[in-house]
């Protein structure tokens, strides 16, 4: 929820720059706009196999329990076992691949010179105390 939190930040901050000519700061803005969809892919993609590996798992020790009864149960579980294990190799690897874009899109944040003069954040820029 913190990826769709600050995308709505940045959106509307992008807008509110648009709208009152601040070009730059509104491409500085798109292009985190642009990381924060890439990651949300990448999370889309991660969290449906992990979740399945963790469906995968239970299905296995169940049918290991079935399978002291009936052999090829305890042969399902194997199988499904392994696929589950991909599916968790798969989706860590996902997961791996947010983190290095989560690290990249600050540290790329962080060098562009049209954030540096953009004054107060959005979010305290909006809120007039008066």
């Amino acid at each position: 929820m913190g990826i769709v939190s600050r995308l709505r930040q940045y959106v509307h901050a992008k807008h509110d720059a648009a709208k009152n000519d601040r070009v730059q700061e509104a491409e500085a803005y798109t292009a985190q706009i642009n990381s924060i969809e890439e990651r949300a892919e990448i999370i889309q993609r991660c969290f449906p196999l992990v979740l399945v590996s963790l469906a995968g798992t239970i299905a296995s020790c169940l049918l290991l329990g079935i399978g002291l009864y009936w052999k090829g149960a305890a042969v399902a579980a194997v199988v499904l076992f392994v696929l589950a294990m991909i599916c968790l190799l798969a989706g860590t690897i996902h997961y791996i691949r947010d983190v290095f874009v989560a690290l990249s899109s600050v540290q790329n944040e962080a060098r562009d010179s049209r954030f540096m003069d953009l004054g107060a954040p959005p979010e305290i820029r909006a809120h007039n105390p008066l």
